[in-house]
């Protein structure tokens, strides 16, 4: 699902102020928390140092994902993730992970929807060779097409062992592309099995020729480490890339949804799911605008329904003898390149039905349309927001994370504080009003997933977010 969790949402908005200044004016400038840099070549650098300990994390982000492809390539962001570790002009298939390995280092990649990842952690003295490493790769990435056809099968394998065998993944995935008819968020990221059939080298050599270009990129840099230093190596490697111009991305609005839809999915599983998913407007910026302020009272919302241990959805549906649910959630996806979506769903207990736990998620929403919310509620979600803002931190992964998530969604650096300011004086009322003006039937797709014989012991299992090597 495109949508996010409430702490996912406040993860990637969550880090201290940030200076985006020219390359050498930065350079000049004093230290702080979090440093932007734009090389000459477009290429994004954002530096935070972090000395608790020596270590340092280096993540490219490349704003191309899925939602990037052409019908008929769908999974070629995804296969080219796995494709950029196939080696260089200079570099064999394996070996920019075994250097990795030798400079003590861990690394991996990541493919969603927005955006695409690559990342290594490595002792604090070791980030040169793994900038120059990455930008080798970045520039340079080649493979054989024989490199391809092997990969591809893995690929495959894949989508098969992680969607096409796990029955709640195959639900969401059908009922993504029953939710929207024209955003690309329909296809999965994994691709099609069609279309991954049909997909060649060539494909995956353009979609990388055609988007990994330096104005389309961000490096972070997080750790114990000096941010001129940083500016220096980066421009030594990545500064040397030459610059081309970013393709021009058609918009592809979704139309208005005209009535409810339904879909059933049919697979061997032990129990029943349903999932309801409301259209919902997305965070555009942080300025207030009647958009960003609902977008914002229902992230508050998904915290009341399900942001704690005992919260409404918890405590209503899956505890005491009458209970409905075995699990019960709710997520509210804030931010995104593309529309997003506001998603309750749970698991029916022995005895009940997916329409009598549909009913209930949704008498969950009534209830609060017609009477609000607590100011109890309020207060406990708004004191976890400012807490996760000090344990977050702990993690120099994390923190990278963070900033490179801000930066695919045009999101300003210090966009945690500004967004807890917007957080903070939500109202009841406010909460109440988008739960009566969202969650009718003519933007919303209901999936039921309807179990099978054949699936004794297997478990309903967890439908990925994102696809990773």
């Amino acid at each position: 699902m495109p949508s996010i969790s409430l702490a996912r949402a406040l993860a990637a908005l969550a880090l201290s102020c940030a200076v985006a200044l020219p390359a050498q004016a930065a350079a000049d400038a004093p230290d702080a928390a979090v440093r932007q840099f734009t090389l000459d070549n477009g290429l994004t650098l954002i530096v935070k140092p972090d000395r608790r300990a020596p270590t340092a994390v280096q993540m490219l982000w490349v704003r191309v994902g899925s939602m990037d492809e052409v019908s008929g390539t769908s999974g070629v962001a995804h296969m080219q993730e796995h494709l950029m570790f196939k080696g260089t002009d200079t570099l064999a298939a394996g070996e920019f992970s075994r250097r990795v390995a030798a400079l003590g280092g861990r690394e991996n990649a990541f493919t969603t929807r927005d955006y695409t990842g690559y990342y290594q952690q490595v002792p604090a003295g070791k980030l040169a060779e793994v900038m120059a490493l990455e930008a080798d790769r970045f520039a340079h990435n080649q493979y054989s097409d024989a490199e391809f056809a092997k990969e591809l099968e893995v690929v495959k394998e894949e989508r098969r062992m992680r969607t096409d065998d796990n029955p709640r993944a195959r639900l969401f995935e059908q009922q993504m592309a029953a939710t929207f008819m024209v955003s690309p968020y329909r296809r999965p990221v994994v691709g099609w099995m069609g279309d991954l059939d049909a997909l060649t080298a060539d494909d995956s050599r353009a979609f990388y020729q055609r988007w990994y270009v330096p104005a389309n990129a961000a490096v972070v840099v997080v750790g114990d480490v000096d941010a001129a230093a940083v500016l220096a190596l980066a421009q030594k490697t990545y500064g040397a890339i030459p610059a081309r111009a970013v393709p021009a991305r058609k918009p592809q609005p979704e139309p208005p949804q005209p009535g409810e839809r339904r879909i059933e999915v049919k697979a061997p599983a032990e129990q029943a799911v349903v999932s309801l998913a409301f259209k919902v407007p997305r965070l555009h910026g942080l300025d207030s605008s009647p958009d960003n302020d609902d977008a914002l009272a229902l992230t508050v919302l998904a915290a009341v329904l399900d942001g704690y241990s005992g919260a409404r959805l918890d405590r209503n549906l899956t505890q005491g003898p009458d209970r409905v649910a075995d699990s019960a959630s709710a997520s509210n996806g804030l931010i995104g390149r593309g529309p997003q979506l506001f998603t309750l769903s749970g698991v029916p207990a022995q005895g009940k039905t997916a329409a009598q736990l549909e009913a209930a998620l949704r008498a969950q929403v009534a209830k609060v349309a017609q009477d609000g919310v607590s100011e109890a509620e309020l207060h406990r979600v708004k004191t976890q927001w400012m807490a996760s803002e000090i344990y977050k931190r702990d993690s120099v992964m994390g923190q990278a994370q963070e900033l490179g998530s801000l930066w695919i969604q045009g999101l300003p650096l210090d966009a945690d504080e500004r967004l807890i300011a917007r957080l903070r004086p939500i109202t009841s009322a406010q909460v109440q009003a988008v739960a009566k003006k969202y969650f009718g039937d003519d933007q919303l797709t209901v999936a039921t997933l309807v179990p099978q014989p054949g699936a004794a012991g297997r478990p309903v299992g967890e439908a990925p977010s994102e696809s990773m090597r």
